[in-house]
């Protein structure tokens, strides 16, 4: 069975990945073959979402926005078949599989592999695909810093505001101002020697220095030190190729967990005397990876907060901790805030708006209202608590101006609400493609009713009603009232099976 996955995994890779663009001289790679055991789930922690997106997809979405024209290859390995599917095939993407998870040095490796050395010769960024909060700005401003300082290596570091003991990242090792001599570091000072793991401090002495050199000195760092330091490794590199192709098959697993780190190669490329340099982003929260289910819902808070900021004085938001909004839907409200005209929507507590909703001027969306796909609202539109509205994918929901939807409805399909429908409580309505739902003007329906596939005339009244498939005429009595429609109910099936006890 195993055999037969990886087949499938190489058949997906052939399938989907495309051209290596050898007149582009940058390159990403997206490290994205770990499972994440602590995660404790069978998806893949690449596929686990933040705001709606898997993370490996954000991490893609940030490298090819933040750097024009861009090669990009992700590993993949756990779960391989399913990470592969969620980017697909795009431009300039090629797939590595990473059979054996034998380290982030080992997945690089991989990933080169599908390079050629000898036409390539440019810049290879390496991000690890949990990364769901880093953006465009940050890689954009990572890349121009990486080759404004001529850096041969540069590592995108963080700072950890907790407790240290909650610290499990990677550890910057500096050069401390005087070394273990008392000379002073000089033009040194301050230049990154390693990384070190912490899983490695955790196994060193306690009353034993850590001991390094660094230019001919001597430095030591005590296990506390270590711990306690709180600049770590976001895993996010910026590689000059032909170092990195040259030196990154000198990395040993020499370590607690007997793996091939890329983290390695700091001291490495320091000991051939190439330049490594570290910067850190403006933001903090854009270098947050997790590794278990507590740490991505303080992600998912993260994203939120930046929706609501950039929301917050455009529409009403009742609860700031309790709402989505597609981050599609938050550019288009941006954009209807740019005509200066006052938009008047208001979002209640527990709201969900998936991607491809298109607002409309004076909305209002009830408390735990859920609103998903193509659906388009007129202006002026109501809607109460408890609603779902929603389409599949190639279907169009349209909602005509002042149309009022009640509470606890469910709406689903190829349907078009005429202007001035009033949709009360406990309704359920449904429209496919073969037989799409259309409700005219002025059309009132309330009770517990359903409507499936019809046609529903202007002005007309339904009340506690089953109507499938059916055509509902607009029909004027003598005295100038429509007639309404109540307690209609088509004529029951399988009657034989029921009988009184």
């Amino acid at each position: 069975m195993e055999i037969q996955e990886q087949q499938e995994v190489f058949n997906s890779i052939s399938l989907l990945s495309s051209e290596f663009n050898y007149n582009v001289n940058e390159a990403a790679i997206i490290l994205a073959a770990g499972h994440g055991k602590r995660i404790k789930s069978h998806k893949s922690k690449m596929l686990h979402k933040i705001w709606g997106i898997p993370t490996v997809e954000r991490v893609y979405n940030a490298c090819r926005v933040g750097i024009n024209e861009i090669n990009i290859l992700l590993v993949v390995g756990i779960k391989a078949k399913d990470v592969i599917e969620v980017i697909g095939k795009r431009k300039s993407t090629l797939y590595a599989y990473q059979i054996s998870q034998n380290g982030t040095g080992h997945a690089v490796q991989v990933a080169l592999e599908k390079i050629d050395g000898k036409v390539f010769d440019g810049n290879v960024y390496v991000l690890p695909g949990d990364m769901g909060l880093i953006d465009s700005s940050t890689i954009g401003s990572f890349r121009e810093e990486f080759i404004k300082t001529e850096s041969d290596m540069m590592v995108l570091t963080g700072i950890f505001e907790g407790n240290p003991a909650d610290n499990s990242y990677g550890r910057i090792l500096r050069v401390k101002e005087i070394d273990d001599d008392g000379k002073p570091s000089g033009k040194d000072l301050g230049k990154v020697i390693e990384i070190i793991e912490h899983k490695d401090i955790l196994s060193l002495s306690d009353d034993k220095p850590y001991k390094v050199i660094f230019n001919n000195k001597p430095y030591s760092y005590s296990k506390k030190e270590l711990i306690e330091n709180n600049e770590f490794n976001s895993g996010v590199y910026a590689f000059k190729f032909k170092k990195l192709n040259e030196l990154v098959h000198s990395i040993s697993s020499n370590n607690v967990q007997k793996e091939i780190y890329i983290t390695d190669l700091i001291s490495i490329f320091n000991k051939h005397g190439y330049t490594v340099n570290a910067v850190s982003p403006r933001e903090q929260y854009v270098v947050m990876g997790f590794n278990n289910k507590s740490v991505l819902k303080e992600m998912e808070a993260v994203a939120r907060k930046k929706v609501y900021e950039k929301l917050k004085d455009i529409i009403a938001i009742d609860d700031p901790d309790d709402f989505f909004i597609d981050e599609s839907v938050v550019d288009e409200i941006i954009e209807m805030d740019k005509e200066n005209i006052p938009l008047d929507i208001s979002i209640g507590k527990g709201v969900h708006i998936g991607k491809g909703v298109k607002p409309n001027y004076n909305l209002e969306l009830g408390k735990n209202t859920y609103v998903k796909g193509n659906v388009h609202f007129g202006k002026n539109v109501t809607v109460l608590q408890n609603v779902h509205l929603s389409c599949f994918p190639k279907q169009t929901f349209k909602i005509g101006d002042f149309v009022e939807i009640l509470s606890g409805d469910i709406i689903k399909g190829n349907i078009i609400i005429g202007n001035n429908a009033r949709i009360e409580s406990s309704v359920n309505m449904t429209g496919s493609d073969e037989y799409p739902l259309r409700i005219g003007k002025n059309v009132l329906i309330k009770g517990t009713s359903y409507i499936f596939g019809s046609i529903i005339e202007d002005d007309v009244h339904i009340e506690h009603s089953v109507i499938i498939n059916k055509r509902v005429d607009r029909l004027v009595k003598r005295d100038g009232s429509i007639q309404p429609i109540r307690f209609y109910l088509p004529m029951p099936e399988g009657i034989d099976a029921v009988e009184e006890l």
